[in-house]
């Protein structure tokens, strides 16, 4: 028996399509007839110069070459217009000050990781990622159609930010260590580059974690400063030389299955812009947001095969016990996060009412086709 809620919902669905069709039939008589629609004033005398600083090291792989490729495509759209110059980190301020820097007006965009941020805002981390959350697919529906920009944006309003969707790494991997890890008492005391949300996990599981910008990694680990470090994937891990200085390469990045990549514009500076110009920054914001989730799939594919052939590397995925006590760490670290802070409670609430929206969607869909095709 089918309810009356039903028939209502088939019937405004119906009428819908109807009405599209209808829209396609007179496309051509529509084209001709005017229509009052608002005005777009464009001086093109006027001209915009803006600075973009990046957590990243200058010309970093995929995520500082996607920052210029950006800077180029707002260029090319504005006609000339609006040039934005692109720094890596340390080029111009350290690499995590960005927050900072845009906030106060002395740049106006800074490309990063909003989990970098969680000493000032201790929800930042929720809009890069939640250990055993959601992955990249699943994060992008929440944020651009889920509402999660919504929350986004309330929680960096005060500071004058804008923040925007603008990339992804997908699922990471859980990262290069100098020692075996057997079982949990393998991380106790363990000094490993972590940041966000994975890294308060980790140190609930006994370890030390330790906040690094990718310049530093390298050296870090060579030298001891620390025993581990997590860092991106396949494609940049190689690049990095990180299997000439660490034996053990885990997986899965259960700390990070699915990061988003952020861009923060000055608020203020971003309304003063030109509606057009305003336009151009966020498609070109979603353009990068898109094309480094297809780069880094590419890529990693093309480097786990090389690093696979490296004689000296053990691939190996993390014990069962270990997953299993890291599972148990993460949702002690959020109970307590959520308890603490009301902002961070508000979004993780949104952010598991809509994981669990999505997820009987995505277990008889993604999952059971991956686990088919095996």
């Amino acid at each position: 028996m089918t309810s009356k809620k039903g028939n209502k919902d088939r019937r405004d669905f119906v009428k819908k399509i109807g009405g599209s069709m209808a829209m396609v039939g007179t496309m051509g008589l529509a084209a001709c007839t005017p229509e009052e629609k608002k005005s777009i004033n464009i001086n093109f005398n006027n001209t915009y110069r803006w600075k973009m600083t990046t957590t990243w090291p200058p010309n970093f792989p995929v995520v500082g070459e996607g920052c210029k490729m950006m800077a180029e495509w707002v260029r090319k759209m504005s006609g000339g217009r609006m040039e934005i110059t692109v720094y890596g980190g340390g080029e111009l301020i350290p690499a995590l000050e960005g927050f900072d820097a845009v906030s106060n007006g002395a740049v106006e965009m800074n490309h990063g990781a909003a989990y970098y941020w969680a000493g000032k805002l201790p929800a930042a981390p929720f809009f890069t990622c939640v250990p055993f959350g959601m992955n990249a697919q699943q994060m992008g529906s929440w944020i651009i159609s889920g509402g999660g920009q919504k929350l986004w944006d309330e929680l960096y309003a005060p500071f004058d930010l804008k923040p925007f969707i603008c990339g992804n790494t997908g699922v990471q991997m859980g990262g290069w260590f100098n020692k075996e890890v057997n079982s949990l008492e393998s991380l106790k005391g363990l000094k490993m580059r972590m940041p966000g949300l994975g890294g308060k996990v980790f140190a609930k599981a006994g370890g030390t974690p330790m906040l690094v910008s990718g310049g530093e990694i390298y050296t870090n680990l060579e030298r001891g400063v620390i025993d581990a470090t997590e860092w991106i994937g396949p494609y940049h891990d190689y690049k990095m030389g990180l299997h000439q200085v660490a034996k053990y390469y885990y997986y899965p990045g259960w700390h990070e299955p699915g990061p988003v990549l952020e861009m923060i514009v000055n608020n203020t500076k971003y309304q003063t812009l030109p509606e057009d110009l305003q336009e151009i920054i966020t498609t070109a914001c979603y353009r990068l947001n898109r094309w480094m989730m297809s780069e880094f799939d590419a890529k990693n594919g093309e480097y786990l095969l090389k690093i696979l052939e490296e004689k000296k590397v053990d691939v190996r995925p993390f014990p069962d016990e270990v997953m299993q006590g890291l599972k148990e760490a993460t949702k002690e670290v959020l109970e307590e996060l959520t308890t603490s802070d009301p902002m961070s409670k508000k979004v993780y609430e949104h952010y598991s009412a809509f994981r669990k929206q999505i997820k009987p969607w995505m277990d008889i869909s993604e999952k059971v086709f991956y686990d088919q095709i095996g």
